[in-house]
């Protein structure tokens, strides 16, 4: 992909489902809550964090383009 992402994640929606961690493990993280977070604020681009940002049952998960601050997911309307 090339890009590199900026990685959300909105506590207030999250409800520890960890599909974001099981589909990225490397991106994600649940913490003693079940809270998920970025493991990094930003990280490359892959299909493996946009699955886990379209998987998120709650859409919690937004990701970004570094550089401007784009939506990639979810995308603008």
């Amino acid at each position: 992909m090339g890009d590199r992402w900026r990685v959300e994640v909105d506590r207030s929606l999250c409800i520890g489902s960890g599909l974001c961690a099981a589909a990225a493990p490397d991106g994600f993280l649940l913490d003693a809550a079940r809270q998920s977070h970025p493991a990094r604020a930003e990280a490359d681009a892959s299909e493996a964090l946009l699955a886990a940002a379209e998987g998120c049952p709650v859409e919690a998960i937004t990701l970004l383009l570094s550089g401007t601050g784009e939506p990639v997911f979810p995308p603008e309307e």
